[in-house]
């Protein structure tokens, strides 16, 4: 099944979307979504591995309004959301024989964060999640991704109309962990996602977001916090499809880098359609780059085909650690060690505060500092 044009396609909107992998070619490293990639690294998830399913979603207690399911990949709502983009999405559809349904009942407020957990194995898997929240309901779920694992998985978001979700996903998988992920969403008329992706573990991560608006009012924010140490490939890449009116969404993404051969991507991606009028946008991307070695490519761009939209507009900055914040704070009797803490806690201190779950937050800046003490900061 291919949704594709004979021409070559000239927008993000045009580019191959299909469920079947034979549609999309071999990839050679030199096209451009893949040109950051170590295409090697990925552990031959770009089409011969062998492998089974992604390791089964657990959890402790589900506040009331919400439930987790295994379903068949016939089950209409899987495939609804989220046409693949690339090879390994449609791979990962193709050979996920299941999907995990996490669903939130209509007009139901969650009196707490679902957390959910993904423990690798060691194995090599395909998984699919679908996320479901219906009408005016009202959620935060937690996505936590640890252990070792070989992974392609796509995970699909539908939010209903005037619903609201706040989804975090951590993705701190052990050191030799592979992941290549396709996150979906679909917002309806007047619905609102917040999206807090954190990527600290694992040798490569490639994850890819995308949203798309079927009625007006929708809003969606999309923030990241990622912290790559010595020869981890971390990248993050976003594909905001406007073709609704009257629509918003923001992009933050924050990086640090330390050790030799650490490198993270980021790429943004903004489309605003023609019929899209009243669209408001923004997206921008910072990355702290704390030692030699460690290289940080941001690509942040925007597409608009109308001119009528309430604003639009990018920026990405990419700097050393700053000496002059460091001399500050040794003048005044803080040891070196503990203002760089401050400065990369400063840094990140945003990104954190929107996390939901304290317990979680005091984790995440726990294992920051560490990386930092582990490197000799």
């Amino acid at each position: 099944m291919t949704d594709t044009l004979a021409a070559p396609s000239k927008t993000k909107a045009q580019a191959l979307r299909s469920f079947d992998v034979a549609d999309f070619p071999a990839l050679t490293g030199l096209e451009e979504e893949w040109r950051f990639t170590p295409l090697k690294r990925l552990r031959g998830l770009t089409g011969d591995v062998v492998g089974g399913p992604a390791p089964a979603i657990g959890y402790d207690e589900l506040p009331a309004g919400i439930s987790v399911s295994t379903v068949d990949k016939s089950d209409p709502r899987i495939g609804s959301v989220l046409t693949p983009f690339d090879r390994i999405s449609a791979l990962a559809y193709g050979r996920a024989t299941q999907a995990a349904l996490v669903a939130v009942d209509a007009e139901t407020v969650l009196g707490a964060p679902a957390v959910l957990t993904l423990t690798g194995d060691g194995s090599v898997g395909f998984g699919h999640t679908f996320v479901e929240v219906g009408r005016f309901a009202e959620a935060t779920i937690v996505l936590e991704q640890t252990g070792a694992v070989t992974l392609a998985d796509n995970v699909e978001v539908a939010v209903a109309d005037g619903a609201k979700l706040t989804l975090v996903t951590v993705a701190d998988w052990a050191a030799d962990a592979v992941q290549a992920q396709h996150v979906r969403f679909r917002l309806g008329r007047d619905a609102r996602v917040t999206h807090i992706q954190v990527t600290l573990g694992g040798d490569l991560v490639r994850q890819f977001t995308s949203v798309d608006y079927t009625g007006r009012g929708g809003e969606a924010e999309l923030y990241g916090l990622y912290f790559a140490d010595a020869g981890q490939h971390l990248e993050h890449r976003q594909l905001v499809d406007h073709s609704v009116p009257d629509c918003r969404s923001y992009v933050g993404y924050r990086g640090a880098l330390q050790g030799e051969g650490a490198h993270t991507v980021w790429v943004g991606d903004v489309l605003i359609q023609v019929q899209a009028t009243g669209t408001d946008t923004y997206e921008i991307n910072r990355n702290l780059v704390l030692t030699d070695g460690a290289r940080a490519d941001s690509v942040p761009n925007l597409e608009i085909e109308t001119g009528e939209v309430a604003g639009a507009g990018h920026a990405s900055a990419t700097g050393r650690f700053d000496d002059e914040q460091l001399f500050y704070l040794m003048a005044r009797g803080i040891p070196e060690s503990e203002a760089r803490k401050l400065v990369v806690r400063g840094f990140f201190a945003e990104l954190i505060n929107k996390i939901p779950v304290e317990e979680l937050r005091e984790r995440l800046g726990a294992s920051i500092e560490e990386r930092l003490l582990k490197a000799g900061a």
